[in-house]
């Protein structure tokens, strides 16, 4: 009987990826808190963790798959037009974080227990 190993690791492997994505992108806001006119973007991510389960099956395809960025509506306006606040997005950079190290504990627990059914444990 084989393993597939994207059957094994389920929703945590989409959802490392997209968090890998999401990093990239609150980490280019806070590098462009002062850069006049620039937009802070971020996506919705249950909104394409919905998107990939319905559009993919294969990691090859979810390669290619870049996710929706939407813009950030600030809640004080800035005279110089750039929409990022520091602490909006330190705080949603942090839950990113703690949420990425989450799925990361999954995946090393299922990876743990798919070794140990091998080794017949």
């Amino acid at each position: 009987m084989s393993i597939r190993i994207d059957d094994a690791l389920g929703v945590h492997e989409r959802a490392l990826g997209l968090r890998m994505q999401r990093s990239e992108i609150l980490a280019a806001n806070l590098a462009n808190e002062d850069t006049p006119g620039f937009q802070a973007r971020d996506i919705d991510f249950s909104k394409e963790m919905q998107r990939l389960d319905s559009s993919t099956s294969s990691r090859a395809s979810m390669a290619g798959t870049d996710p929706r960025l939407l813009f950030r509506v600030p809640s004080q306006a800035s005279q110089d037009r750039n929409t990022v606040e520091l602490s909006t997005e330190q705080a949603q950079f942090s839950r990113n974080s703690m949420d990425f190290q989450t799925s990361l504990t999954f995946v090393t627990m299922k990876f743990r227990g798919l070794k140990q059914a091998i080794e017949g444990r």
